[in-house]
């Protein structure tokens, strides 16, 4: 969803096309794998048939397309690698420590393991988010799309972050935004 979010933030168009992950389809009956050969989303399809893969890289070249929605730091500054430290971060420390918690045969002790591992990691966006609307002040950013994101899911999962103040408070400010608000509605299951 961050890429989504951060596309309608800058005001791009973009065609969603709803994957069957099970069947490994997209909604016209295309293989997926064909289109990425890793076999997950998100997935961006460029007009002249380029596939970029991976929500920290789609989310930069999104932002990058219209530089005025300020939602990245220009290339090449410390702020733009700032924000690449904490794209990183989300990516390996949270999202990739969520997937034990999708899958229905996790046991119950690595559930308790990757719950202890997520609060550690919440502790640190915690003091990131202190006396802040967003991670990095009060503009938005490409980072927020994606910790919104993979905050979301605590809820899915069942792991209560009442404990991070800071951090539900960042969740209902982004939650509150229009193109966030936009990019659940459209992305949000039909069944």
């Amino acid at each position: 969803m961050s890429p989504h979010i951060v596309a309608l933030e800058a005001g791009l168009a973009v065609v969603l096309d709803k994957i069957d992950n099970k069947a490994k389809t997209t909604s016209d009956g295309r293989d997926f794998w064909a289109v990425n050969p890793k076999g997950y989303v998100p997935a961006l399809e460029l007009d002249n048939g380029e596939v970029l893969t991976e929500g920290p890289a789609i989310v930069q070249y999104l932002a990058d397309l219209n530089p005025a929605a300020k939602l990245l730091p220009p290339a090449g500054t410390f702020e733009r690698t700032r924000v690449q430290e904490m794209l990183g971060y989300i990516n390996s420390e949270l999202h990739k420590s969520f997937s034990p918690l999708f899958n229905p045969a996790s046991s119950t002790e690595v559930r308790a393991e990757r719950e202890g591992y997520l609060r550690k990691r919440y502790a640190h966006v915690e003091k990131q988010l202190a006396g802040k609307s967003y991670l990095f002040g009060e503009q938005f950013g490409v980072a927020d799309a994606y910790l919104f994101t993979v905050t979301t899911w605590a809820a899915y999962v069942k792991i209560d972050l009442a404990e991070f103040p800071n951090l539900a408070a960042f969740q209902a400010r982004v939650a509150a935004r229009p193109a966030v608000q936009a990019a659940m509605a459209a992305e949000r299951p039909t069944r």
